[in-house]
Order: C-alpha cells, then structure tokens, then sequence
C-alpha cells in the first residue's frame, strides 16, 4: 500500500462520521425514558449524555473496540492482502454513517450495532470470501441481541415491583422514596464505578488490584450516594399537585433519581457503542502500521481513536439527537419517572455488563426491552404495540442494508484502487 496517510485520513473522517451517526440515533437510548418521563428537559439530557457519553467511550471503550476490530473478521484471510481489510472497514463505516444518517432525519431509533456488524460481515463474506467471517463470534453477538432486551426486560420488570412494593403501594410512599432512593444510586454508581476499574481503564495507563478497584468503586458510590441525599431532601412536596395525582411528590424523587441513571445509562451506552465507531478505525490504523501482514492482532488501541469517537458521539447527539430521543421517549409507552428510572437502571446494568465481557450488544434493544418489562409489569395495555412493531421493522431492515451499502462501497473503493 502506498497511500498510508490517506487511509489513515479516510479512517478518521468516517469514523468521525459513524461516531456522529451514533450520536445521532442511539443516544437516545440513554435519554429518551428521562426526557419522555419529564425527569429532564432536552437541554439538560443533552449536557449530561454529552459528558457521560464521552467519559464512557473514552475510559472503558477498548474491550467492546477490540471485538469488533478483531472478533467478527479472521486475520488469516488478509494475509497477503491488508488493502482488503482497509477498503473494507472504510465501507463499513462509510456505509453505517449514511444509514445513520438517514434514520436520524426520520427519526427511526435503529441498532448501530446491527449496521456495524452486518456492515463488517457483508464485505468480508462477499467481498473477501465466507471463510473471512468468524462465524461463531458472530452468532454469540447475535445470542446477544436477544439475551440482552430478555435480560434488560426481566432486571426492569424486577426494579419496577420493588418499587411498587417498597414505596408506591405503602401508606407513606413520599417518605419510603426518600428512604429507599438513596440505595438504588448506591447501587448503580457501585455496579458502573466497579466495571469501569475493573475492566476499562488499561489502556489509560491505570491498572488497579481487584481489591483496590472495589474499594475505589465502594468510595465513589459512596461520594455520589451523598449527593443524591442532597438532591433528594431538596425536593419540595406539592401538596395541590398531590391531590390531583396522588404520587406527584414521589415522582419528583424519580426524577431527582433519573439524573443519576441517565448519567450511567450514558455512560454505559457511551462504553459499549463506541465501537461500533472506532472499532474498523482501529483495525484501518493498525493495518496501515503494522510491520507485519499480522494485521489484526498487532497494535494497541490508540487513544486519539477512542477521543475521535466520543467526539463525534457528543456532536451527533448535540445536532440531532433529539429527533430519535422524542420518539423513543414518549410513543412506546406513558412513562413516569418511576418507570423510566427502572428501564434505565436495568439497561444500563446490562449494557455495562456486557461491555465488561466484550460483546457489542444493541442499546437499542436492551432499552426496549427494559421499557417493555415496565410495560408488562403494569399490564399489557400499557404498551403502544404498533410503536414496537415498526420499531422491531426497523431493526429487522438495518442489518441487511449496512451490509448491501458496505459490498457496494467496498467494490466501488478497490475499482478506484486500480
């Protein structure tokens, strides 16, 4: 290969454009139950995913990166021809940008999971050959987009009726919320502060114990904890509201709650959906510079990569991530802040979850899937089935279109190459 920098060039900017795209579309993943629940205003859900979101993507976005950069393709296929790889993760990212792109403007909440993926094994099968296409990685990522919204489904189903039984069906629900609230931020900064030490923070240069790693988290759950007690204890009881609607006040605890699993479900959604972005950059600047046709399995991680990325995702989601936040927030289901509070913690638990283990899960699905479980556990006519129909429409469309877009671009990127 002899243009070095102009792949390396072309890798960022439709990195850079992925990233936008994922910013786009899938933040709302992390935003939507808040703004639909009325916990946060647009604004305010904006500023808070565009930090968390970055800190996510930045500081434990390498192990999902290294999936896609290395599990879904086998390096034994580019021996001897790493300019395949390269014209192939830029269409892959080429062609999920565009998808994106034209999701975001109508609004449709598609998985850019699926458009990555189905991008990265639609050239490499057909473009390279079926053999390229590690399949049994591949069908474990697809496992995963149906264990994860089950898993996301029965956590929320789960959440929602302890909270039902601990605070909204008791004599004194106001005071029960003030009692109970500070345990669940206790228990979602533990479950995001432990994962994030334990798993993500390697490539920055900090490698911590297990036991130091649980004591750090054990410290920081305990800080944010302390501040959630602030929050909460300024929260001011209505009483002309409460006549209206008996949990007005309670409400207003879950809301003061959702800043805090908005902030990690962002931060979850920012760790695992980055690679969907930075992952083929990735494997495009460790072609380009490794000394030896073992294109894959040499180089570490560049930081710039992983701050590319959650530039991008903060840009995506400043421009137009509102579009897809209305839809998914206010159109599945009437939620409350109690409800969207017990969809986003039981998906940001899964998605951090699966982070910690590797696997790109879908975002989109394991919020669904949480915001359905809240729906069962009030009773199936909660739910606005035809919204979920088009939206499962949606997703069931993105993988075979990233896929036919990437062979396009691939064939179009080698005919120029001769």
């Amino acid at each position: 290969m002899d243009h070095y920098l102009l792949f390396l060039i072309l890798a960022a900017v439709f990195g850079l454009f992925m990233a936008w795209g994922i910013g786009a579309n899938d933040v709302a993943n992390a935003m939507a139950t808040s703004v639909g629940s009325r916990a946060l205003t647009v604004k305010k859900a904006i500023v808070i995913a565009a930090v968390f979101e970055f800190c996510g993507a930045f500081l434990a976005g390498g192990q999902v990166t290294t999936t896609i950069r290395k599990g879904i393709v086998d390096s034994a296929a580019f021996t001897g021809k790493p300019e395949l790889l390269v014209y192939g993760m830029l269409s892959a990212l080429l062609a999920s940008g565009i998808w994106l792109l034209i999701a975001s403007r109508k609004g449709w909440p598609v998985s850019t999971t699926h458009t990555i993926v189905g991008a990265v094994v639609g050239f490499a099968a057909v473009g390279v050959g079926v053999d390229a296409v590690q399949w049994g990685k591949v069908g474990t990522i697809v496992m995963s987009w149906v264990i994860s919204p089950l898993l996301a489904g029965v956590i929320a189903f789960a959440i929602f009726t302890t909270i039902q039984r601990l605070i909204l069906d008791t004599e004194t629900p106001l005071d029960n919320a003030k009692k109970y609230g500070p345990v669940y931020i206790l228990i979602v900064s533990f479950v995001i502060a432990l994962l994030t030490l334990a798993k993500g923070l390697k490539h920055v240069g900090l490698g911590l114990s297990p036991g130091e790693s649980l004591l750090t988290a054990i410290g920081f759950a305990l800080v944010i904890t302390a501040a959630g007690v602030i929050l909460i204890r300024r929260v001011k009881i209505d009483p002309e509201a409460d006549r209206e609607f008996h949990f007005a006040s309670v409400e207003k605890v879950f809301g003061v709650l959702m800043i805090f699993t908005a902030s990690a479900m962002a931060f979850a959604h920012g760790s695992n959906d980055v690679a969907n972005a930075v992952g083929p950059v990735a494997a495009v600047v460790s072609t380009v510079t490794a000394s030896t046709h073992d294109v894959l399995q040499k180089s570490p991680l560049p930081v710039w990569v992983l701050l590319l990325g959650g530039v991008g995702i903060v840009i995506g989601l400043a421009t137009y991530g509102y579009r897809v936040m209305l839809t998914v927030g206010k159109k599945i289901t009437e939620l409350t802040p109690s409800r969207g509070f017990s969809a986003e913690l039981a998906a940001a638990s899964t998605v951090v979850l699966a982070s910690f283990t590797g696997l790109p899960v879908s975002t989109t699905h394991t919020l669904v899937g949480a915001v359905l479980g809240v729906g069962f556990a009030r009773g199936i006519a909660a739910l606005n089935l035809r919204v979920v129909g088009n939206i499962f429409m949606s997703w069931v469309v993105t993988l075979p279109v990233g896929g036919f877009l990437a062979i396009v671009f691939f064939y179009l990127f080698q005919a120029l190459a001769l």
